[in-house]
Protein backbone atom coordinates (compact mmCIF):
# COMPACT_ATOMS: atom_id res chain seq x y z
CA UNK A 1 0.00 0.00 0.00
CA UNK A 2 1.32 3.42 -0.73
CA UNK A 3 0.73 6.65 0.81
CA UNK A 4 -1.63 8.03 -2.80
CA UNK A 5 -3.86 5.03 -1.01
CA UNK A 6 -4.31 6.15 2.07
CA UNK A 7 -4.43 9.69 1.29
CA UNK A 8 -7.21 9.16 -0.53
CA UNK A 9 -9.13 6.94 1.68
CA UNK A 10 -8.58 10.09 4.37
CA UNK A 11 -10.07 11.95 1.83
CA UNK A 12 -13.03 9.81 1.40
CA UNK A 13 -13.73 9.71 5.02
CA UNK A 14 -13.33 13.35 5.87
CA UNK A 15 -14.38 15.22 2.26
CA UNK A 16 -16.98 12.97 1.53
CA UNK A 17 -18.58 10.37 3.38
CA UNK A 18 -18.87 12.25 6.94
CA UNK A 19 -19.77 15.63 5.29
CA UNK A 20 -22.29 14.26 3.32
CA UNK A 21 -24.78 12.64 5.91
CA UNK A 22 -24.09 15.90 8.34
CA UNK A 23 -25.99 17.62 5.76
CA UNK A 24 -28.52 15.28 4.88
CA UNK A 25 -29.56 12.67 7.02
CA UNK A 26 -30.67 14.46 9.99
CA UNK A 27 -34.76 15.97 10.27
CA UNK A 28 -34.03 18.69 12.13
CA UNK A 29 -37.94 19.26 12.18
CA UNK A 30 -38.88 15.95 13.91
CA UNK A 31 -35.99 15.43 15.89
CA UNK A 32 -34.21 12.08 13.37
CA UNK A 33 -32.98 10.49 10.63
CA UNK A 34 -34.60 10.66 7.78
CA UNK A 35 -35.36 6.94 6.49
CA UNK A 36 -35.35 7.58 2.75
CA UNK A 37 -32.51 9.63 0.22
CA UNK A 38 -33.21 9.28 -3.12
CA UNK A 39 -30.16 9.57 -5.55
CA UNK A 40 -30.86 12.72 -6.25
CA UNK A 41 -30.55 13.47 -2.72
CA UNK A 42 -34.56 14.52 -2.31
CA UNK A 43 -35.79 13.52 1.43
CA UNK A 44 -38.77 11.45 2.63
CA UNK A 45 -40.21 12.69 5.66
CA UNK A 46 -42.87 10.81 6.15
CA UNK A 47 -41.20 7.14 6.29
CA UNK A 48 -40.30 4.67 9.26
CA UNK A 49 -36.81 5.64 10.51
CA UNK A 50 -35.31 2.18 11.64
CA UNK A 51 -32.83 1.93 15.18
CA UNK A 52 -30.37 0.54 13.15
CA UNK A 53 -29.93 3.56 11.17
CA UNK A 54 -29.88 5.56 13.98
CA UNK A 55 -27.62 3.24 15.95
CA UNK A 56 -24.87 3.31 12.94
CA UNK A 57 -25.06 7.24 12.94
CA UNK A 58 -24.22 7.45 16.58
CA UNK A 59 -21.44 4.77 15.95
CA UNK A 60 -19.53 6.06 13.21
CA UNK A 61 -19.06 9.87 14.66
CA UNK A 62 -18.40 8.41 17.87
CA UNK A 63 -15.88 6.40 16.47
CA UNK A 64 -14.32 9.44 13.98
CA UNK A 65 -14.58 12.01 17.05
CA UNK A 66 -12.22 9.29 19.21
CA UNK A 67 -10.32 8.48 16.12
CA UNK A 68 -9.47 11.92 15.56
CA UNK A 69 -9.69 13.71 18.42
CA UNK A 70 -11.78 16.21 17.12
CA UNK A 71 -15.14 16.82 19.42
CA UNK A 72 -16.89 18.56 16.72
CA UNK A 73 -17.97 15.04 15.35
CA UNK A 74 -19.82 13.97 18.54
CA UNK A 75 -22.40 17.13 17.44
CA UNK A 76 -23.67 14.13 15.12
CA UNK A 77 -23.62 11.35 17.81
CA UNK A 78 -25.19 13.63 20.33
CA UNK A 79 -28.29 14.80 18.08
CA UNK A 80 -28.29 10.62 17.51
CA UNK A 81 -28.23 9.50 21.27
CA UNK A 82 -30.69 11.93 21.83
CA UNK A 83 -33.89 10.24 19.53
CA UNK A 84 -32.75 6.78 20.67
CA UNK A 85 -33.56 8.10 24.02
CA UNK A 86 -36.69 9.96 23.00
CA UNK A 87 -38.30 7.57 20.57
CA UNK A 88 -36.67 4.56 20.48
CA UNK A 89 -36.42 3.39 23.87
CA UNK A 90 -39.30 1.35 25.26
CA UNK A 91 -39.55 2.87 28.93
CA UNK A 92 -41.88 -0.16 29.96
CA UNK A 93 -40.30 -3.11 29.20
CA UNK A 94 -36.73 -2.07 28.24
CA UNK A 95 -34.74 -2.36 24.74
CA UNK A 96 -35.24 -0.25 21.73
CA UNK A 97 -38.49 -0.48 18.87
CA UNK A 98 -37.45 -1.64 15.77
CA UNK A 99 -38.68 1.32 13.95
CA UNK A 100 -40.55 4.95 14.65
CA UNK A 101 -42.53 7.08 12.38
CA UNK A 102 -40.87 10.31 12.16
CA UNK A 103 -43.53 11.49 15.07
CA UNK A 104 -41.74 9.05 17.22
CA UNK A 105 -44.72 6.77 17.38
CA UNK A 106 -43.63 3.11 17.28
CA UNK A 107 -44.03 1.31 13.86
CA UNK A 108 -42.37 -2.19 14.64
CA UNK A 109 -41.77 -2.40 18.65
CA UNK A 110 -40.91 -5.70 18.57
CA UNK A 111 -37.35 -6.24 20.03
CA UNK A 112 -35.40 -7.49 16.89
CA UNK A 113 -32.31 -8.62 18.15
CA UNK A 114 -29.97 -7.30 15.46
CA UNK A 115 -31.06 -3.83 16.19
CA UNK A 116 -30.45 -4.20 19.79
CA UNK A 117 -27.39 -5.41 18.79
CA UNK A 118 -26.61 -2.31 16.74
CA UNK A 119 -27.89 0.20 19.44
CA UNK A 120 -25.34 -1.36 21.97
CA UNK A 121 -22.48 -1.11 19.63
CA UNK A 122 -22.99 2.42 19.23
CA UNK A 123 -24.05 3.47 22.49
CA UNK A 124 -20.78 2.03 23.97
CA UNK A 125 -18.45 3.82 21.32
CA UNK A 126 -20.43 7.00 22.14
CA UNK A 127 -20.02 6.27 26.18
CA UNK A 128 -15.64 6.13 25.40
CA UNK A 129 -16.24 9.41 23.13
CA UNK A 130 -17.90 10.51 25.34
CA UNK A 131 -14.91 9.84 28.87
CA UNK A 132 -12.12 10.58 25.81
CA UNK A 133 -13.44 14.33 25.18
CA UNK A 134 -15.52 15.60 26.83
CA UNK A 135 -14.63 14.38 30.54
CA UNK A 136 -10.94 13.87 30.58
CA UNK A 137 -8.87 17.11 30.38
CA UNK A 138 -4.97 17.48 31.01
CA UNK A 139 -5.01 13.74 31.23
CA UNK A 140 -7.27 14.05 34.65
CA UNK A 141 -10.63 12.62 34.26
CA UNK A 142 -13.46 14.88 35.85
CA UNK A 143 -14.60 13.70 38.86
CA UNK A 144 -17.10 10.64 38.83
CA UNK A 145 -21.17 11.94 39.36
CA UNK A 146 -22.42 10.64 43.09
CA UNK A 147 -25.24 9.21 40.73
CA UNK A 148 -22.98 7.22 38.89
CA UNK A 149 -23.77 3.60 38.60
CA UNK A 150 -22.01 0.06 37.31
CA UNK A 151 -25.89 -0.98 35.90
CA UNK A 152 -28.58 0.68 35.39
CA UNK A 153 -32.59 -0.08 35.76
CA UNK A 154 -34.93 0.26 32.73
CA UNK A 155 -36.06 3.76 32.90
CA UNK A 156 -39.73 4.01 33.77
CA UNK A 157 -42.65 5.47 31.90
CA UNK A 158 -42.18 8.77 33.98
CA UNK A 159 -38.78 9.33 33.38
CA UNK A 160 -37.37 12.10 31.20
CA UNK A 161 -34.30 11.59 29.19
CA UNK A 162 -31.25 13.56 30.06
CA UNK A 163 -30.32 16.36 27.98
CA UNK A 164 -26.60 17.37 26.65
CA UNK A 165 -23.87 17.26 28.70
CA UNK A 166 -24.27 13.45 28.54
CA UNK A 167 -22.02 11.83 31.10
CA UNK A 168 -19.89 8.57 29.57
CA UNK A 169 -21.80 6.67 32.27
CA UNK A 170 -25.05 7.58 31.99
CA UNK A 171 -24.70 5.88 28.04
CA UNK A 172 -22.96 2.67 29.31
CA UNK A 173 -25.34 1.68 31.63
CA UNK A 174 -27.89 2.09 28.48
CA UNK A 175 -25.31 -0.43 26.67
CA UNK A 176 -25.28 -2.71 29.67
CA UNK A 177 -28.86 -2.85 29.82
CA UNK A 178 -28.76 -3.85 26.03
CA UNK A 179 -26.30 -6.65 26.73
CA UNK A 180 -28.66 -7.77 29.88
CA UNK A 181 -31.66 -7.73 28.26
CA UNK A 182 -30.06 -10.00 25.24
CA UNK A 183 -27.94 -12.31 27.65
CA UNK A 184 -31.43 -13.06 29.66
CA UNK A 185 -34.03 -12.97 26.85
CA UNK A 186 -32.12 -13.69 23.34
CA UNK A 187 -29.37 -15.92 24.23
CA UNK A 188 -29.94 -19.91 23.51
CA UNK A 189 -27.82 -21.60 26.59
CA UNK A 190 -28.77 -24.85 25.07
CA UNK A 191 -27.35 -24.58 21.69
CA UNK A 192 -25.66 -21.36 21.57
CA UNK A 193 -26.14 -17.84 19.79
CA UNK A 194 -28.95 -15.98 19.67
CA UNK A 195 -32.71 -15.84 18.38
CA UNK A 196 -33.64 -13.48 15.96
CA UNK A 197 -36.28 -11.47 18.14
CA UNK A 198 -38.69 -10.94 20.60
CA UNK A 199 -42.01 -9.51 21.26
CA UNK A 200 -42.06 -6.29 22.41
CA UNK A 201 -42.56 -7.45 26.06
CA UNK A 202 -39.30 -9.85 25.42
CA UNK A 203 -41.85 -12.89 25.16
CA UNK A 204 -41.29 -15.34 22.50
CA UNK A 205 -42.81 -14.33 18.71
CA UNK A 206 -43.57 -16.29 15.63
CA UNK A 207 -42.52 -12.94 13.69
CA UNK A 208 -38.62 -13.09 13.32
CA UNK A 209 -37.67 -11.57 10.46
CA UNK A 210 -35.27 -9.19 9.84
CA UNK A 211 -36.35 -7.61 6.30
CA UNK A 212 -37.87 -8.68 3.47
CA UNK A 213 -34.67 -9.83 1.78
CA UNK A 214 -34.41 -12.80 4.85
CA UNK A 215 -35.87 -15.62 5.66
CA UNK A 216 -38.21 -15.71 8.84
CA UNK A 217 -36.29 -18.48 10.90
CA UNK A 218 -35.30 -18.92 14.65
CA UNK A 219 -31.68 -17.81 13.85
CA UNK A 220 -29.36 -16.12 11.52
CA UNK A 221 -25.43 -15.66 10.45
CA UNK A 222 -26.59 -11.92 10.31
CA UNK A 223 -28.06 -11.29 13.74
CA UNK A 224 -25.54 -13.37 15.29
CA UNK A 225 -22.30 -11.38 13.46
CA UNK A 226 -23.85 -8.63 14.50
CA UNK A 227 -24.07 -9.65 18.41
CA UNK A 228 -20.52 -10.26 17.98
CA UNK A 229 -19.61 -7.21 16.45
CA UNK A 230 -21.64 -5.33 19.20
CA UNK A 231 -20.01 -7.55 22.11
CA UNK A 232 -16.26 -7.09 21.21
CA UNK A 233 -16.96 -2.95 21.00
CA UNK A 234 -18.71 -3.55 24.51
CA UNK A 235 -15.75 -4.99 26.35
CA UNK A 236 -12.88 -2.86 24.54
CA UNK A 237 -15.14 -0.02 25.62
CA UNK A 238 -15.78 -0.79 29.59
CA UNK A 239 -12.32 0.16 30.87
CA UNK A 240 -12.50 3.50 29.00
CA UNK A 241 -15.44 4.25 31.17
CA UNK A 242 -15.36 2.92 34.24
CA UNK A 243 -12.37 2.03 36.31
CA UNK A 244 -13.60 -0.96 38.25
CA UNK A 245 -15.17 -3.07 35.49
CA UNK A 246 -13.56 -6.49 36.23
CA UNK A 247 -16.95 -8.46 36.81
CA UNK A 248 -18.84 -7.10 34.17
CA UNK A 249 -16.06 -7.55 31.79
CA UNK A 250 -15.54 -10.48 32.46
CA UNK A 251 -19.07 -11.62 31.80
CA UNK A 252 -19.22 -9.99 28.26
CA UNK A 253 -15.84 -11.28 27.54
CA UNK A 254 -17.31 -14.67 28.19
CA UNK A 255 -20.49 -14.36 26.32
CA UNK A 256 -18.50 -12.56 23.23
CA UNK A 257 -15.69 -16.06 23.19
CA UNK A 258 -18.76 -18.60 23.38
CA UNK A 259 -20.28 -16.48 20.14
CA UNK A 260 -16.93 -16.79 18.43
CA UNK A 261 -16.61 -21.06 19.00
CA UNK A 262 -20.59 -20.78 18.42
CA UNK A 263 -20.26 -18.95 15.15
CA UNK A 264 -16.80 -20.93 13.42
CA UNK A 265 -18.88 -23.83 14.83
CA UNK A 266 -22.19 -24.14 13.65
CA UNK A 267 -22.87 -20.94 11.24
CA UNK A 268 -19.41 -21.38 9.66
CA UNK A 269 -19.82 -24.09 6.53
CA UNK A 270 -17.33 -26.75 5.59
CA UNK A 271 -17.00 -25.52 2.63
CA UNK A 272 -15.45 -22.23 4.49
CA UNK A 273 -18.50 -19.63 3.35
CA UNK A 274 -21.26 -18.61 6.59
CA UNK A 275 -24.40 -20.52 6.19
CA UNK A 276 -27.22 -17.90 6.25
CA UNK A 277 -30.57 -19.08 8.28
CA UNK A 278 -31.22 -21.37 10.76
CA UNK A 279 -33.46 -23.93 12.93
CA UNK A 280 -33.17 -23.60 16.89
CA UNK A 281 -30.35 -26.25 16.01
CA UNK A 282 -27.95 -24.87 13.94
CA UNK A 283 -29.79 -27.13 10.56
CA UNK A 284 -29.26 -25.42 7.51
CA UNK A 285 -32.02 -23.86 5.95
CA UNK A 286 -31.10 -22.22 2.77
CA UNK A 287 -27.93 -22.88 0.74
CA UNK A 288 -27.26 -19.10 -0.23
CA UNK A 289 -23.61 -17.48 -0.19
CA UNK A 290 -23.16 -14.35 0.62
CA UNK A 291 -19.81 -13.22 -0.18
CA UNK A 292 -19.79 -9.63 1.08
CA UNK A 293 -21.03 -11.52 4.96
CA UNK A 294 -18.17 -14.39 4.27
CA UNK A 295 -15.30 -11.25 4.12
CA UNK A 296 -17.08 -9.03 6.96
CA UNK A 297 -17.05 -12.42 9.17
CA UNK A 298 -13.24 -13.35 8.48
CA UNK A 299 -12.05 -10.14 10.25
CA UNK A 300 -14.51 -9.25 12.88
CA UNK A 301 -14.12 -13.20 14.10
CA UNK A 302 -10.29 -12.23 14.24
CA UNK A 303 -11.01 -8.77 15.98
CA UNK A 304 -13.09 -9.90 18.63
CA UNK A 305 -10.18 -13.01 19.39
CA UNK A 306 -7.60 -10.17 19.74
CA UNK A 307 -9.57 -7.80 21.52
CA UNK A 308 -9.79 -10.50 24.24
CA UNK A 309 -6.22 -11.42 24.49
CA UNK A 310 -7.41 -15.10 23.97
CA UNK A 311 -4.59 -16.48 22.54
CA UNK A 312 -5.61 -20.17 23.31
CA UNK A 313 -9.19 -18.68 21.10
CA UNK A 314 -6.74 -16.84 18.70
CA UNK A 315 -4.70 -20.33 17.63
CA UNK A 316 -8.21 -22.41 17.31
CA UNK A 317 -9.37 -19.68 14.79
CA UNK A 318 -6.56 -18.19 13.33
CA UNK A 319 -6.28 -20.84 9.79
CA UNK A 320 -10.28 -20.62 9.34
CA UNK A 321 -9.87 -16.77 9.32
CA UNK A 322 -7.27 -17.22 6.61
CA UNK A 323 -9.27 -19.55 5.00
CA UNK A 324 -12.58 -17.85 4.75
CA UNK A 325 -10.71 -14.56 3.60
CA UNK A 326 -9.39 -16.41 1.26
CA UNK A 327 -11.88 -18.58 -0.58
CA UNK A 328 -13.68 -14.87 -0.68
CA UNK A 329 -11.14 -13.70 -2.70
CA UNK A 330 -11.38 -16.72 -4.65
CA UNK A 331 -14.80 -17.50 -5.22
CA UNK A 332 -16.50 -14.13 -4.78
CA UNK A 333 -14.07 -11.69 -6.14
CA UNK A 334 -14.06 -10.03 -9.70
CA UNK A 335 -10.10 -10.10 -10.43
CA UNK A 336 -10.62 -8.28 -13.77
CA UNK A 337 -12.97 -5.19 -12.47
CA UNK A 338 -11.75 -5.36 -9.10
CA UNK A 339 -14.68 -5.99 -6.69
CA UNK A 340 -16.08 -8.56 -4.91
CA UNK A 341 -19.56 -9.83 -5.68
CA UNK A 342 -23.04 -10.00 -4.40
CA UNK A 343 -24.76 -14.06 -3.47
CA UNK A 344 -24.51 -17.47 -4.92
CA UNK A 345 -27.52 -19.53 -4.45
CA UNK A 346 -30.24 -22.44 -5.93
CA UNK A 347 -27.54 -24.96 -5.79
CA UNK A 348 -24.45 -22.38 -7.44
CA UNK A 349 -27.07 -21.92 -10.45
CA UNK A 350 -27.88 -18.26 -10.18
CA UNK A 351 -25.04 -15.71 -9.39
CA UNK A 352 -25.78 -11.90 -8.49
CA UNK A 353 -23.02 -9.95 -9.50
CA UNK A 354 -24.62 -6.54 -8.48
CA UNK A 355 -21.35 -4.67 -6.61
CA UNK A 356 -23.63 -3.60 -3.08
CA UNK A 357 -21.87 -0.90 -1.45
CA UNK A 358 -21.74 -2.61 1.73
CA UNK A 359 -19.96 -5.59 -0.13
CA UNK A 360 -17.30 -3.55 -0.75
CA UNK A 361 -16.42 -1.62 2.16
CA UNK A 362 -16.25 -5.09 4.24
CA UNK A 363 -14.07 -6.75 0.96
CA UNK A 364 -11.58 -3.63 2.01
CA UNK A 365 -11.73 -4.40 5.73
CA UNK A 366 -11.64 -8.16 5.31
CA UNK A 367 -8.57 -7.99 2.96
CA UNK A 368 -6.61 -5.78 4.67
CA UNK A 369 -7.02 -7.66 7.49
CA UNK A 370 -6.27 -11.32 6.03
CA UNK A 371 -2.54 -9.38 4.36
CA UNK A 372 -1.50 -8.25 7.97
CA UNK A 373 -2.15 -11.83 8.99
CA UNK A 374 -0.34 -13.27 6.95
CA UNK A 375 1.27 -10.68 4.63
CA UNK A 376 0.81 -12.57 1.88
CA UNK A 377 0.19 -9.12 -1.31
CA UNK A 378 -2.70 -11.00 -3.08
CA UNK A 379 -4.66 -9.40 -0.70
CA UNK A 380 -3.23 -5.88 -0.59
CA UNK A 381 -3.77 -5.82 -3.84
CA UNK A 382 -7.66 -7.09 -3.54
CA UNK A 383 -7.65 -3.80 -1.47
CA UNK A 384 -6.33 -1.85 -4.00
CA UNK A 385 -8.21 -3.24 -6.43
CA UNK A 386 -11.50 -2.70 -4.49
CA UNK A 387 -10.72 0.69 -3.71
CA UNK A 388 -10.15 1.38 -7.40
CA UNK A 389 -13.59 0.39 -8.13
CA UNK A 390 -15.38 1.94 -5.59
CA UNK A 391 -13.68 5.54 -7.27
CA UNK A 392 -13.97 5.15 -10.25
CA UNK A 393 -17.80 3.55 -10.27
CA UNK A 394 -19.11 3.14 -6.57
CA UNK A 395 -18.46 6.91 -5.64
CA UNK A 396 -21.55 9.22 -7.07
CA UNK A 397 -19.30 11.98 -8.40
CA UNK A 398 -21.93 14.17 -8.66
CA UNK A 399 -24.32 14.05 -5.75
CA UNK A 400 -22.06 12.50 -3.06
CA UNK A 401 -21.12 9.28 -1.02
CA UNK A 402 -21.78 6.00 -2.64
CA UNK A 403 -23.82 4.41 -5.21
CA UNK A 404 -26.19 2.04 -3.36
CA UNK A 405 -25.82 -0.61 -6.30
CA UNK A 406 -24.14 -1.08 -9.54
CA UNK A 407 -24.88 -3.67 -12.09
CA UNK A 408 -22.02 -5.82 -13.73
CA UNK A 409 -21.04 -3.18 -15.93
CA UNK A 410 -20.63 -0.42 -13.31
CA UNK A 411 -24.42 1.37 -13.92
CA UNK A 412 -25.87 2.70 -10.93
CA UNK A 413 -29.38 0.51 -9.98
CA UNK A 414 -31.58 3.73 -8.91
CA UNK A 415 -34.03 1.57 -7.87
CA UNK A 416 -31.70 1.63 -4.78
CA UNK A 417 -31.68 4.74 -2.85
CA UNK A 418 -28.99 6.89 -2.15
CA UNK A 419 -29.61 6.63 2.22
CA UNK A 420 -31.76 5.65 5.03
CA UNK A 421 -32.96 2.39 7.18
CA UNK A 422 -30.09 0.71 6.01
CA UNK A 423 -27.82 2.50 4.28
CA UNK A 424 -26.17 4.87 6.43
CA UNK A 425 -21.79 6.20 7.05
CA UNK A 426 -21.31 2.72 9.20
CA UNK A 427 -19.86 0.63 6.31
CA UNK A 428 -17.67 2.68 4.03
CA UNK A 429 -17.20 5.21 6.68
CA UNK A 430 -15.82 2.05 9.09
CA UNK A 431 -13.86 1.30 6.10
CA UNK A 432 -11.69 4.16 5.75
CA UNK A 433 -11.31 4.66 9.94
CA UNK A 434 -9.97 0.62 9.63
CA UNK A 435 -7.45 1.52 6.99
CA UNK A 436 -6.21 4.51 8.97
CA UNK A 437 -6.37 3.17 12.24
CA UNK A 438 -4.36 0.16 11.43
CA UNK A 439 -2.22 2.06 9.16
CA UNK A 440 -1.52 4.69 11.98
CA UNK A 441 -2.48 7.72 9.22
CA UNK A 442 -5.01 9.48 11.28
Amino acid sequence: MDAKFYQSVKDELFNSILPYWEKYARDPVNKGFYGQIDNDNNLNTTCERSIVMTSRFLWTYSAVARLSKNPEYLKMADFAYQVILTKYWDKKHGGVYWSVMPNGKPKVSKKQIYGEAFCCYGLSEYAAALKELRETIGGESLPLSSASKLSSATPSAGDTPATPPVRSEEAMNYALDLFSFLEKYARDYDDGGYVEARAKNWKVTKDMILSEKDMNCPKSMNTNLHVMEAYTNLYRTLPVVFSDIGPVQKEVGEALADLVRVTVQFILQPNAHLGMFFDMNWNLLADEISYGHDIEASWLLWEAACELNDEELKSEIKDTVIRVAQVALEEGFDHQNGCIENFLKENGTLRDRRRVWWNQAEAINGFYNAWEMTGDEKYAKACEQTWTWIQNYQKDKVNGEWWAELDESGTPILSENKGGNWKTSYHNGRTCMEVLRRSNNF
